[in-house]
């Protein structure tokens, strides 16, 4: 952690820094163009980070071929110490990224408002589990399409119901992924998938 408290606000076991940006919920059809995006940005953030990253991974929906997605591209950052913010932190936000939130096993990365917010960024500890649930995640609805099409079609209905409420999107889209994370569990099982 910094060597200061930084002022922000608890929320839901965490701290939320930084401003609001007041964006809706938007969601489009799937761009062949993101996976690029994150190769572009992926080189970036390997430059800056060097061996603090032990992996850099494109997930979420944009890494899903074919799926719906907010146009922002996910990126996660697996570190040795999530609590040596030091070693990642002022290299991730020299690239124009803030941190947004902190929690025990997550640390979220937005771009400052006023930089497009083309990109987040999600530093996790190796070998955690949300490392592997959301590898997991992304590789099952790779290899699932059918299940991909459903989580689009949900996002799809979501999205004009909630507007600006971001928090309200994704707990609405929770279930689904409680769901879909039991059976590639047994996927994973079954396939004998790693991280």
């Amino acid at each position: 952690m910094s060597a200061e408290p930084e002022a922000g606000r608890e929320f839901r076991g965490g701290t939320i820094l930084g401003e609001e940006r007041g964006e809706s919920v938007e969601v489009v059809s799937y761009d062949p163009a993101w996976p690029v995006h994150y190769e572009q940005m992926r080189a970036r953030l390997a430059l800056v980070l060097g061996p603090t990253a032990a992996r850099i991974e494109h997930v979420g929906s944009t890494a899903v071929p074919g799926l719906a997605a907010k146009p922002v591209v996910d990126i996660q950052v697996s570190v040795g110490d999530l609590d040596a913010e030091a070693a990642y932190r002022p290299a991730i936000e020299s690239l124009g990224f803030g941190l947004r939130y902190r929690k025990e096993y997550w640390r979220y990365f937005r771009p400052v408002p006023g930089v497009p917010r083309d990109f987040q960024v999600h530093v996790c500890q190796s070998g955690s589990k949300w490392e592997r649930d959301h590898l997991l995640f992304r590789d099952y609805m790779r290899t699932h399409p059918d299940r991909a099409a459903e989580y689009g079609a949900l996002k799809r209905a979501l999205a004009p119901k909630f507007g600006l409420d971001r928090v309200g999107y994704t707990d609405a889209k929770v279930p689904f992924i409680d769901a879909a994370l039991r059976d590639a569990g047994e996927w994973a099982a079954e396939v004998g998938w790693r991280p």
